[in-house]
């Protein structure tokens, strides 16, 4: 049997390549062979830090008996979900015409087309209360293949056909919400918070960051924002030691947590409690976000200065595989204990979240550190990630990357990233960088290209690979196997832990537009959020970021740059204490330059920073709201 996994970029799939089952990883290899053989495909997809991936990697696919079976009646494909999020999508739609329960491992049957006509999530390896074995599953399959085969494929079909209509509901275009309708939506969430314990409902109990980020921004939801906030810092939710959250609770009052922990939650919370203290001034906000910068920057960055997307929720003790026993120990004993491992995946997009998080929490709570760490970070995943044509690559372990595809989540979420970053630094190669990655999008989808500032008349659109109506396409189109298989999805609005590619990128393109004053990035941002609008309102737990980036669009920017003069000296440059009260200024964009960093941001056309000086030496604070600024002023009260 030959060892596919042994070689792969993704600690999951080589955490499986000693099984006995003849595992292929996600290619067209896999459904050539099915073809040849005339079996059905197992796509069995998970993630390194899932813990029942492990039990079931332990009860079954280690199992020679169960791993025969499999290899005798089936192709199996493992697929890393976060390594392909495509697949991971397109296939979770599937699963739910066949189950309820969504989540991980997921387990699913399909032609060797690749089309979908079972699936399931953990199967244990007996039966049990009403939930059959594995083996029960594949004995059913396989009959079903051998002995109904004109109905299997007729329900893969089915199957299919509903997924696209789906999808096409799911992006219908409508009127972005007004001030109203966006302060309903936070009072829809105000009624689920739980009034004991905290947070949005019963157990289990989730972070959900990207909520949090748009009550924030709401004046009506920022109350029950900080109330959640505050509860979460103080419940076992957050681990005391490291200082990072944890990915949910399976109780109500935040206990028995699941101890996996993700950097998409703790860079997002970061971003959470950074504003949390701009917007009140209290101690615990300031100590949460130094404490969720810590595990950031302390447990999951590389040596190479990339974030790794995840530490486990299991780990060794005597012997034995314990989830959560390192996590409960105290920290004298933690001391001399193995911790869990972490999956060492860099992942373009988690990594721009981030690089994001870092630079303006760094900026709001004047932690040079961080913004020294995104940078690197930036530089980092740039080096490994950006290919010779401009495109991204998805993932990469000790600088081997991926072959996966870049998604859309990656462009918007490392382009909002890397502009966070030139905010907090005035870098402009950092800005022109994060500029090209959306233009890249937009031309993927049809949307061409203008270097105007405000005067460009606009564009029409293709058919790209973003869809008809999606001004955002992705570089070089998306998995080519699953747009064989009918079941790529070109707009994909869904928002759980963190926001979509398409509001990512959306987000992305609203902030150039008010750093450069074109039209077409604020068109494109608006567009996008049109597609999502109506559900977006309907449902505001599902799409927090998508509601964050509405409210934004909803009323008129407001600007604030404030330059300094270099040559003024390190602890002279803010004598009125002007950019210690700009950090925590409320605008939607904040920046702080240097007078040649601003010169070169303008000249790089980056309108806003065009003819942005100082005043007697003094730092100088410009507050402009939609491009019209007020009188520059030197000091605290002024401004």
């Amino acid at each position: 049997m030959t060892n596919r996994l042994a070689g792969a970029i993704s600690p999951y799939l080589r955490a499986h390549a000693e099984n006995p089952v003849d595992w292929y990883p996600w290619g067209p290899e896999a459904f050539a062979e099915a073809r040849r053989r005339d079996v059905p495909v197992i796509v069995s997809i998970g993630y390194a830090t899932c813990h029942w991936c492990h039990v079931m990697a332990r009860e079954s696919f280690s199992d020679p008996a169960v791993a025969a079976l499999m290899n005798e009646r089936f192709v199996a494909i493992k697929v890393d979900r976060e390594e392909h999020p495509e697949v991971d999508s397109a296939y979770l739609s599937a699963a739910s015409a066949f189950t309820d329960g969504l989540g991980w491992p997921l387990t699913v049957f399909a032609t060797s087309a690749g089309r979908a006509f079972y699936a399931g999530t953990y199967f244990p390896p007996v039966a049990m209360g009403g939930r059959p074995s594995f083996t029960q599953i594949l004995d059913a399959v396989a009959d079903a293949w051998t002995q109904r085969r004109d109905e299997v494929e007729t329900d893969a079909g089915k199957v299919g056909e509903a997924l696209a209509a789906a999808a096409a509901r799911a992006t219908t275009v409508s009127e972005l919400p007004d001030g109203r309708s966006l302060d309903a939506a936070a009072g829809v969430l105000a009624e689920t918070e739980d009034p004991e314990f905290g947070g949005f409902g019963d157990a289990p109990k989730f972070p959900v960051a990207p909520v949090l980020g748009f009550l924030l921004e709401r004046p009506a939801g920022r109350e029950l924002a900080h109330r959640t906030l505050r509860r979460m810092a103080d419940s076992p939710l957050r681990d005391p030691v490291d200082g990072g959250f944890f990915r949910y609770a399976t109780r109500r009052d935040w206990s028995d947590p699941h101890y996996e922990r993700m950097l998409y939650d703790n860079a997002q919370l970061l971003g959470a409690y950074a504003t949390a203290w701009a917007q009140t001034g209290e101690e615990w906000a300031e100590r949460t976000a130094d404490g969720v910068a810590a595990f950031l920057l302390g447990v999951l960055r590389r040596p190479g200065g990339g974030f790794a997307s995840a530490q486990d929720s299991e780990s060794e003790i005597d012997g034995a595989r314990v989830e959560g026993g390192y996590y409960r120990a105290p920290a004298e004993e933690r001391a001399r204990l193995r911790p869990p491992a972490i999956d060492e995946k860099v992942l373009t997009g988690w990594n721009g979240f981030a690089i994001g998080a870092l630079a303006r929490a760094g900026r709001i709570l004047d932690r040079p550190a961080w913004i020294a760490a995104a940078g690197e970070a930036a530089r980092s995943v740039l080096a490994a990630h950006r290919r010779a044509d401009g495109t991204l690559g998805r993932a990469s372990v000790d600088g081997r990357v991926s072959d996966a595809a870049a998604t859309l989540e990656d462009y918007g979420g490392l382009a909002g990233g890397l502009l966070e970053l030139a905010l907090a630094t005035g870098d402009a190669a950092v800005a022109t960088e994060a500029r090209d990655l959306v233009d890249l999008c937009l031309e993927a989808a049809g949307t061409g290209h203008d270097t105007g500032t405000g005067h460009d008349t606009g564009t029409g659109h293709g058919t790209g690979a973003g869809g008809d109506d999606c001004p955002f396409g992705v570089p070089g189109g998306g998995d080519p196997l699953l747009a064989a298989a009918g079941l790529a999805v070109q707009v994909d609005p869904s928002e759980g832990a963190y926001p979509s590619g398409l509001t990512a990128t959306a987000s992305a393109a609203h902030t150039l537009f008010l750093m450069t004053a074109s039209r077409r990035y604020e068109r494109a941002a608006r567009e996008a959020m049109r597609l999502i609008a109506g559900p977006a309102v309907s449902v505001p737990s599902a799409f927090g970021a998508a509601l964050a980036l509405m409210s934004r669009l909803e009323g008129e920017a407001q600007q604030l740059v404030v330059v300094r003069d270099p040559a003024a000296g390190v602890g002279a440059d803010d004598p009125e204490g002007l950019i210690s009260a700009a950090r925590r200024h409320p605008a939607d964009l904040v920046a702080l330059v240097d007078a040649p960093q601003g010169e070169a941001l303008a000249a790089a056309g980056f309108e806003l920073f065009a003819a942005r000086g100082t005043r007697d030496g003094l730092p100088t604070a410009y507050l402009c709201r939609d491009f019209v600024c007020r009188r520059p002023v030197t000091s605290p009260a002024g401004l």
